[in-house]
């Protein structure tokens, strides 16, 4: 029976940044004009990255160099949501909330693990800030930078089997840059497509006091659709 309990700090710990972000967003929207609604699917990958690592079973610490393997397509998939404010004095300048389901998997297994992945998302919650070209056609180009942090599901088992962690954690922090295209239907709904450069700097705790660190890049590439409201719901 895994003991869950030194999970729980990292819960509530999520739980106040994410909501500290939301609310962030939300005191600073009277001044936004236009509020954009985004879904999107898409595919990860990842490079190798050093894993450090105690599982605190008398081995003490260690490292070792892992492939990853995104898992894009198996379920459940990468998906993202997002919401932007583009500002009322500020058109092309824009700022929001983004939450994107990345996976990683270890690929092959490296010797001292059973298990090694965060197959239910690395959950980055980041706080975007765009910029868009906005011009007399259907097409927008746009940028966009954000910080945040990770929520990851932490899945790893080491190889004898007496270290076994499987729940969510606050991983620590992200960071990630975005280049896209967006394709206006009609007044309210737009296509888009995107390529995504992130960061994710793990640090979750094992069972029995062990910890895992690692730095992974993750690359994306997505494509979504988007609902804008000329003027925020609530204000109308």
């Amino acid at each position: 029976m895994i003991d869950r309990s030194t999970a729980n700090p990292h819960r509530m710990a999520r739980f106040r940044l994410s909501g500290a972000l939301a609310a962030a967003i939300l005191a600073a929207s009277p001044a936004s004009a236009e509020l954009v609604l985004s879904f999107y699917l898409g595919a990860n990958q990842s490079p190798d990255s050093t894993v450090d690592y105690n599982f605190n079973r008398g081995a003490g610490d260690q490292s070792t160099d892992v492939s990853w393997d995104g898992e894009a397509f198996k379920m459940p998939p990468y998906f993202g949501l997002r919401a932007i404010w583009w500002l009322e004095e500020h058109p092309n300048w824009g700022f929001g909330i983004d939450n994107v389901h990345a996976k990683v998997a270890a690929d092959p297994m490296p010797d001292d693990f059973k298990v090694l992945e965060f197959t239910d998302g690395v959950n980055m919650i980041s706080g975007n800030v765009q910029y868009r070209w906005l011009n007399e056609s259907r097409f927008t180009p746009y940028a966009g930078l954000g910080l945040g942090i990770t929520t990851p599901h932490v899945e790893v088992t080491n190889k004898a089997g007496d270290s076994e962690t499987f729940w969510y954690q606050f991983g620590g922090a992200s960071a990630q840059a975005l280049l896209g295209l967006d394709y206006k239907i009609n007044e309210h709904w737009s296509v888009f497509t995107e390529l995504k450069l992130a960061k994710f700097w793990i640090d979750v705790d094992l069972q029995y006091g062990g910890e895992l660190q690692s730095g992974i890049l993750s690359k994306q590439v997505a494509v979504g659709v988007s609902y804008s409201f000329d003027k925020l719901p609530w204000k109308r």
